[in-house]
């Protein structure tokens, strides 16, 4: 196979786990339990294609542009394609439809369930990380906005901008990201300099992950 990078990209995304399909002979890639990705092997354990969630829209039009994206093999020919692995897709092209097949994944499930797979509050934040998660505060998460620092009874901020008023899975899905908003709520035991990088860790996080 050509896309030898194809492996360690898609478990480079967030929260991705791998296993094996010994009745199909597939090696496949997942997000919160379903599968975006796959790669078919022969009965050499070759791999013969690579399996990718799709639109339908952009898959008819993919597959006129190239002969190497063919709909989906043994997979629902509607909403999957098959690239060949030693065809002539370039690889641009091709990491640009593996982003896409994780991202049409991600977005199935609802809102919520979105950041519990990622792991990440909808500001990108980590909660997991935090020593204050589990003992004085559930998460953003869990706990519908209601944080440690929020006012009492109350969603955080953000929370209440993104996910209740705005309806997001997360600030990703904002234009003004990073707004003021996020520069108003901060950890005030934090310099200048930490509260920056937290910024742009955060940001980082989402565009990647959403």
């Amino acid at each position: 196979m050509r896309y030898e990078w194809l492996d360690e990209y898609l478990l480079g995304k967030r929260n991705v786990a791998k296993d094996f399909q010994p009745v199909w002979n597939w090696i496949r890639y997942h997000i919160g339990g379903k599968m975006f990705a796959a790669v078919c092997l022969d009965q050499e354990d070759r791999p013969c294609y690579i399996n990718l969630k799709a639109d339908p829209a952009e898959s008819s039009l993919l597959q006129r542009q190239y002969e190497d994206i063919i709909p989906g093999y043994y997979s629902d020919k509607k909403n999957w394609i098959s690239v060949k692995p030693d065809g002539q897709v370039p690889d641009w092209l091709l990491m640009e439809l593996l982003d896409r097949a994780y991202r049409l994944m991600l977005n199935s499930f609802s809102r919520k369930r979105q950041r519990e797979i990622l792991g990440l509050s909808c500001c990108g934040t980590e909660c997991g990380n935090c020593g204050l998660y589990g003992r004085e505060c559930a998460g953003c998460n869990r706990s519908a906005g209601r944080v440690f620092h929020a006012p009492e009874g109350k969603a955080c901020p953000i929370y209440a901008c993104s996910v209740q008023k705005r309806r997001y899975a997360s600030c990703a899905a904002c234009g003004e990201l990073p707004c003021d908003l996020w520069r108003t709520v901060r950890d005030p035991e934090e310099s200048e300099e930490e509260w920056e990088k937290s910024l742009k860790e955060r940001e980082k996080r989402l565009r990647e992950s959403w």
